[in-house]
Parts: C-alpha cells; structure tokens; sequence
C-alpha cells in the first residue's frame, strides 16, 4: 500500500529533508502547516513549526539543512521553523498524531490533536489563528467544553498571564458555542 504523501512542493521539500539524515528523527509540529495539511484548512503556509525534535541532539542539524536561509529554503521556498513561543497543554505528546505515515526513512512528522493545536495558538491569538480555531470548530469539530476543560486542566495551572489567556478562551468558546447552535 502507497502511503498517503504530502501535496507539491512539500513532498518534494521532505523528501529531499528525508535523504540528507543519517538518523530517525521525529518532529512534533504545530502552526499552520498542521492546520492545512492534516485538518486540510486552505491557507498559504512556508514553514513547519515544531516544539520539539527527538532526539533533541539532531535541532541544530535539521535547521542547518531545512530552516530559514538554508539551501531547502532557497530551493523550494519551504523551511523549518522551532516554534519557540506556543504554550501546550501538559499530556499533548501522547496525542500526537502521524502525518505521512510511511512516507519518509528517516523523517517522522507528528501534529498536534485539534485541541491541542487550538490551545498552542491562545498565546498569539493574532487573526490567522481565530480563523484557524473557527476551521477546526467546523471541521474536526472542536467542543467548546472539551477545549474549556483540556484548557483549565492541562495549560491553565502552567501560564503566566491567566487573566488574559481567560478572556480570549472565553472569546473562542463563545464563538465554538454559536457555530454549534446554528
């Protein structure tokens, strides 16, 4: 069985990624790349943002081969990105799921489940990011009271700034529980 690939330039890009390692690595993504190419949002994304490599030891490898600047970047207009600034609730890696399961020798991509992906984006909170909530609302469907309590739970007890960050989950539930009225 062919596994299920990548659309063009991304194939090409991984695939490319894929040959220069000498290693298994695995990346755990977020952003807009996760968005688009497993919960299929149609939206203009460059990067691949991820949280963490494993092995951790192979970050700076990677980036030297596909990240900003790099001779991928320059080729195809696609790199890696360490999303430094997103917030994730606490067990989010034990619902990673496989993107392009067989697809790759080395490469191994997992996104972030819709509800965790909602939640790496309340940091921001920047317009792209509503819509991308509003997607995985429609779509997946997101619950509101599912991402209330992954929130109160798993991300809440971590943060900083909980005033604000409970004010705009407030804002998204809101919204998640008007488009489940219609």
């Amino acid at each position: 069985m062919r596994p299920n690939l990548p659309p063009e330039p991304w194939q090409r890009f991984l695939s490319e990624l894929d040959e220069r390692l000498t290693e298994p690595v695995q990346l755990n993504c977020i952003g807009g790349f996760v968005v688009s190419l497993l919960y299929g949002m149609p939206r203009p994304t460059a990067d691949v943002d991820f949280l963490t490599v494993v092995p951790h030891t192979e970050m700076r490898h990677l980036l030297e081969l596909a990240g900003h600047g790099s001779a991928l970047h320059k080729r195809f207009g696609l790199y890696l990105q360490h999303g430094r600034v997103a917030n994730l609730p606490e067990a989010y890696e034990a619902r990673l799921i496989p993107m392009f399961p067989g697809a790759y020798r080395n490469l191994r991509l997992l996104g972030a489940e819709a509800y965790d992906l909602a939640l790496s984006k309340l940091e921001r909170n920047l317009g792209r990011d509503r819509e991308d909530i509003k997607h995985l609302g429609r779509t997946v469907p997101l619950y509101a009271d599912v991402l209330e309590q992954r929130y109160k739970q798993e991300l809440r007890p971590y943060l900083v700034n909980t005033e604000r960050h409970d004010l705009t989950i407030r804002l998204w539930i809101e919204t998640l529980s008007e488009r489940s009225q219609r």
